[in-house]
């Protein structure tokens, strides 16, 4: 069996949100000693994971030297941080498996649509809010930044679907030669194709579960666990009526989302990629919190989405 593992950001960080690299590390290491116990069943575990607070980050360093040398582009942070979350998870992973399985981590390309309609409306909001003149100097090396009134300016840019892994196929081969993969973070580098079939990158945000659903039907998953801060997605959340949802078919998960259950920042996206994975023929989506994915894989708890 095939499970994929998609990290949320609260796998990367501290209790509080702080992302030091020593709070980096410490996180993904308890991280990884909930992976171990998913590989320990004797599951083949792909892992995906998010980047934000680590693009972040590279955008803060982009802004203090774009006075020096130009910004390093979305791609490149992307690619950046793959590399230095792949690094340091493999580390943690090793350690956790106690060398039950080899690991391997691969910078990973997703592509994208350069007819998207993000490309000409751009409105994915990230990183920090600037005052004007310093938003100036970013907007005068072509990036796209919208004033919100008081709080200042803020970047904007294109949140495009994800279309193919374009690394797939490496993925699955490092499957069936044994090894635990980390691909595919922050949803994939973001890529198009030009007319004649060449690729370049693009700068822009991919949907980090949207692109684990489409990794994990694309390697044969039969199950795809969705890891958050939370032990199951829940109905009216925030409120006294706030309940859980246990077992739901897509249909009726997409019911509630059309009601409106799910904010489209948070849960939103989880529940649109597993209802999209199950759709496509994966046997079962679980949302769960990271505590509790091995317990999510052996059936015992979390949202367990399906078709029927």
């Amino acid at each position: 069996m095939i499970v994929l593992i998609a990290l949320g950001g609260n796998a990367m960080t501290a209790p509080d949100g702080r992302a030091t690299p020593a709070d980096q590390i410490a996180a993904l290491g308890r991280a990884a000693g909930r992976i171990a116990q998913v590989a320990a069943t004797g599951a083949e575990v792909l892992v995906t994971h998010g980047n934000g607070p680590q693009v972040g980050n590279l955008l803060v360093k982009n802004e203090l030297a774009a006075a020096v040398v130009p910004p390093v582009p979305l791609d490149w942070c992307g690619a950046q941080t793959q590399g230095t979350i792949g690094f340091v998870l493999c580390n943690a992973l090793e350690r956790a498996l106690a060398g039950r399985r080899p690991v391997a981590a691969l910078v990973t390309r997703t592509v994208v649509d350069a007819a998207d309609p993000g490309f000409r409306t751009p409105s994915k909001p990230i990183g920090r809010y600037l005052p004007a003149d310093e938003a100036k100097l970013m907007i005068e090396h072509g990036q796209v930044w919208h004033d919100r009134g008081a709080r200042g300016w803020r970047r904007v840019v294109a949140s495009p679907e994800p279309l193919e892994v374009l690394d797939a196929p490496a993925v699955g081969a490092l499957l069936a030669a044994g090894y635990l993969v980390v691909a595919a973070g922050g949803g994939g580098i973001p890529v198009v194709r030009e007319p004649d079939g060449t690729l370049r990158g693009v700068e822009a945000v991919i949907d980090k579960d949207l692109a684990a659903a489409l990794l994990a039907g694309t390697t044969n998953a039969q199950t795809l666990v969705l890891a958050t801060d939370v032990e199951a997605a829940a109905l009216d959340w925030g409120t006294a009526n706030a309940r859980p949802i246990g077992a739901v078919t897509a249909t009726q998960l997409r019911r509630y989302a059309a009601d409106g259950q799910f904010a489209s920042g948070d849960m939103g996206p989880k529940v649109e990629a597993a209802c999209r994975f199950v759709e496509a023929g994966g046997e079962r989506a679980v949302i769960t919190s990271l505590d509790r994915i091995a317990d999510a894989v052996a059936g015992g708890t979390g949202t367990v989405v399906t078709r029927r």
